[in-house]
Parts: structure tokens; C-alpha cells; sequence
């Protein structure tokens, strides 16, 4: 059964994690996160599971726009243009993280998770996702409703599900 957005409420972070690690021990796959406002909570959940060295080796956790620069390589004209909680940002990220990490697939998060820093173009609760490689990202955007504990932890869910979902189409591709 395919792990879908509308039914993540119905799996702990453990249970997700869990699935994520034997996805990727199926795919054969490495994957890594670049984090913004999850601020480490998808690397935590991955690494909770023991065994998780076989397929997670390293994350970043990139809060300040620097940090995106420095570590990941998004560009000056794409924080500027578009900002930090954008597609284009999130992209650039996973790319990043795919480069220097070696990881097979990887997922990249950045959002407002409140309860100040919200505009009326992205207002808290925006959050947006990027999985992919360094030649490939699909980038999604949620409005996850609630205080900022609720909104990073289900974008925490959000990103392990977009993860499994991508590899075990790899898997079994339907």
C-alpha cells in the first residue's frame, strides 16, 4: 500500500522512518535532508532507527540564508529573487545536499512554521518541499495548519513520506 499525504496522520515518525529505511535498503538508496525550519527534526526522526548508517549518512540543517549559501550552494539571485521559502530555494537546496553528500535521493525543506515571519504571500504554515537529486528536483507547496510545534512536525511527516513514496516507486514502479 502506497503511503499517500492524506493518510500520513495514521503513522508515527517511527513507523515512517522505519518504512523509509527498509525503501531505501530495497532501492539500495542513500538519502540525506536539508533542513531550514524542521531544523534537523527529518535527520533526527531517520536516525532514531538503528541501522539507519546504512542508508543516511549525513544532513544539513541550513536555518539562515548563509547556511543555504555556504553549505548547499543556493545562489545569491535565487534567495534574492524568489527568497527563502520558495521552490526554486528548496531545489536548490536538495541538489546541494545530493552533491556533497553522494546520497542517491534527498529532501529539502524550508517554510514559515510561525508564529511570526508570515506575509500575505506566504503566510505560517507555508512550507516548501523539494525531493530529488542533483539532476532532478520536484518541488511542492503545503499550508500546514496549526502552531509552530504542529506545522514543523508535520512537515517533518510530510518530507519522510515524499521520500518513501519516490523510492518505492523506484521499487515497484505502478
Amino acid at each position: 500500500m502506497a503511503v499517500t499525504l492524506t493518510t500520513w496522520q495514521a503513522y508515527s515518525l517511527e513507523a515512517l522512518a522505519e518504512r523509509l529505511g527498509r525503501a531505501c535498503l530495497a532501492a539500495n538508496a542513500s538519502v540525506t535532508a536539508a533542513e531550514s525550519c524542521t531544523g534537523g527534526g527529518v535527520a533526527s526522526a531517520i536516525t532514531d532507527i538503528a541501522g539507519s548508517s546504512a542508508y543516511f549518512e549525513t544532513g544539513y540543517v541550513t536555518y539562515a540564508n548563509g547556511a543555504k549559501q555556504r553549505l548547499l550552494g543556493v545562489r545569491d539571485a535565487t534567495l534574492a529573487e524568489h527568497g527563502a521559502v520558495s521552490a526554486e530555494t528548496v531545489g536548490e537546496m536538495v541538489a546541494g545536499a545530493c552533491r556533497d553528500s553522494g546520497a542517491t535521493l534527498g529532501v529539502a525543506i524550508s517554510g514559515v512554521a510561525g508564529p511570526g515571519g508570515g506575509s500575505a504571500a506566504k503566510p505560517v504554515g507555508t512550507v516548501w518541499f523539494a525531493w530529488g537529486d542533483v539532476r532532478a528536483q520536484e518541488s511542492e507547496c503545503h499550508h500546514l495548519p496549526g502552531t509552530r510545534d504542529v506545522v514543523r512536525g508535520q512537515a517533518v511527516r510530510v518530507a519522510l513520506i515524499g521520500l518513501i513514496d519516490r523510492l518505492e516507486k523506484r521499487v515497484s514502479p505502478t
